[in-house]
């Protein structure tokens, strides 16, 4: 009794996932607590705010991709990594607005860390406020790239498209970016650590 009582306040306190593997209970502890990254003290995120799906955590996945690649569910609002036997790790992410979804294959060719948001000349003419960031906003807590980016390009180079964290935990699990696909910066973070660059990544 003593262990299951254990178990359940570390729940409370860190967001414990739990999966199921062959009738077989496995946990996951998946840490949004605030964290000295790099020089920046990322906040804490208030993961009891965060509807359970979208918190990181290890599920069954079956594909026929090899571990490594990244697999990107738009409809579902999820974001898996290819672990070996039929598993996966699943975050939640946010994703574009209507107009601006996609979709297709593509591969990690960059990855950054704090990295410099330089937005489109598109974005800037819809939004004529963002001019002041036309030669590139530095890496920050309130860069829109958040902590860490995954530049994705395609056979016609650079797509345009990143996985990159973001400060507005808020919007995981809803679809109001300009294409891009977002996650919490703690599981960008995560991912940034597990994905090589090369990999592989599918947007359905």
């Amino acid at each position: 009794m003593k262990l299951k009582a254990a178990l359940v306040a570390m729940a409370l306190s860190t967001g414990l996932a739990g999966c199921s593997f062959d009738g077989m209970p496995t946990l996951m502890v998946a840490n949004y607590g605030a964290t000295r990254d790099l020089g920046y003290s990322l906040p804490a995120i208030p993961v009891y705010k965060v509807p359970a799906q979208y918190r990181r955590q290890i599920v069954r996945y079956d594909t026929s991709e090899q571990p490594g690649t990244i697999i990107v569910d738009t409809g579902r609002k999820f974001l898996y990594y290819v672990l070996p036997d039929g598993k996966a790790v699943r975050y939640g992410i946010g994703v574009g607005r209507e107009g601006f979804e996609w979709h297709g294959t593509a591969r990690v060719a960059l990855k950054r860390e704090w990295p410099t948001w330089t937005p489109p000349a598109a974005m800037i003419k819809r939004q004529p406020e963002l001019a002041k960031w036309a030669g590139g906003q530095p890496g920050g807590l309130m860069n829109p790239l958040g902590a860490r980016a995954l530049y994705l390009f395609n056979k016609g180079g650079d797509s345009g498209y990143r996985l990159h964290g973001t400060p507005e935990w808020w919007s995981i699990g809803k679809a109001m970016s300009s294409g891009c696909i977002r996650l919490m910066n703690q599981d960008i973070i995560d991912l940034y650590d597990r994905a090589s660059v090369g990999a592989k990544v599918i947007v359905m």
